[in-house]
């Protein structure tokens, strides 16, 4: 079993010392889908959500959640990030739409919890402003599909491949 580092000798929670590690090119990519009725989904394709676009305003929150997950995440490192892309990949027969954070850095830690937060508010994003014609949908199935750099190499999810 590995070892859980965000712990000290005693149990004590601690934020890792990665002082030590080698700076490198990480990259992860997390991915999840919000699920909702289906004239919620055409509403959003369509452009027809009275808040405006879905698409573009979750991208944003997205981007800027990632920025910000030292903040929520208690022992994440404040991490001045190189890139965070957010795509939707939307599925009519399902009437479930598919977000994919991809968060890049060159540093002496990962990103990926930056990827889930990214997510996560994407997917949070997208309820709220659809919740007044559907506060059924569903945010589900968030997941790291790949990461890479590091000690630890690439990790790869094989079965979070896109339908």
């Amino acid at each position: 079993m590995a070892k859980l580092t965000h712990f000290d000798k005693q149990g004590r929670a601690k934020m890792v010392d990665v002082s030590q590690k080698a700076e490198t090119v990480r990259e992860a990519i997390v991915r999840g889908s919000i699920s909702m009725k289906p004239a919620t989904f055409k509403s959003i394709l369509f452009g027809k959500v009275a808040k405006g676009d879905v698409f573009a305003v979750a991208r944003v929150a997205g981007i800027m959640a990632a920025k910000k997950t030292a903040d929520i995440i208690p022992m994440c490192h404040p991490l001045n990030l190189a890139q965070v892309a957010i795509e939707f990949f939307p599925y009519e027969k399902e009437s479930r739409i598919d977000i994919e954070a991809t968060v890049k850095i060159k540093a002496q830690t990962g990103v990926e919890m930056e990827g889930f937060v990214a997510v996560a508010a994407a997917g949070l994003t997208i309820y709220d402003m659809c919740k007044a014609i559907d506060r059924g949908m569903v945010i589900s199935n968030i997941h790291l599909v790949k990461k890479s750099g590091g000690k630890s190499g690439t990790y790869l999810d094989r079965r979070g491949q896109r339908a």
